[in-house]
């Protein structure tokens, strides 16, 4: 369906037939970001809930930071396909009104990806101390960034 109305907006160079499958073609690719989003954050509470009741039969302080830092690598990828949502939700708003309350919400959702990074940084380095390697390296690869 979306193929054919697509098609026709070339055959047919009709501009409200091109807006209109525009708009939805990007609500549909939107509307995949934010179930990809939503899928992550359900997948990472999955695992964070596993990794906990893991780390009561444990009782060490290491475990319990595994699992946040488990969670908040999910939680951090998540918010950035809610942001690309907002993005693509924000191009093709139709009022002032709904861009400003978009634009709030990717600077909030900004924000909390920034604090939210930066903790797993600081909780991979606490980690990594606590293990005995102060390398670097294994504390981002715990974090899920780039060695270096």
């Amino acid at each position: 369906m979306m193929l054919f109305l697509a098609l026709q907006a070339i055959a047919e160079p009709d501009a409200t037939t091109f807006a209109v499958t525009v708009k939805a073609f990007v609500g549909w690719i939107r509307l995949a970001a934010e179930i990809t989003g939503a899928s992550i954050i359900a997948l990472g509470v999955v695992l964070a809930l596993w990794g906990f009741l893991r780390a009561l039969s444990l009782r060490q302080a290491v475990a319990y930071t595994d699992v946040r830092l488990t969670l908040g690598r999910y939680l951090a990828l998540a918010l950035e396909f809610q942001l690309g949502a907002d993005i693509l939700s924000t191009s093709i708003a139709p009022s002032w009104d709904q861009i400003g309350k978009l634009g709030a919400i990717a600077v909030i959702r900004t924000a909390l990806n920034f604090f939210l990074t930066r903790e797993l940084r600081e909780a991979g380095h606490a980690v990594s101390a606590a293990e005995g390697s102060p390398d670097k390296a294994r504390a981002d690869a715990a974090m899920g960034g780039a060695p270096g």
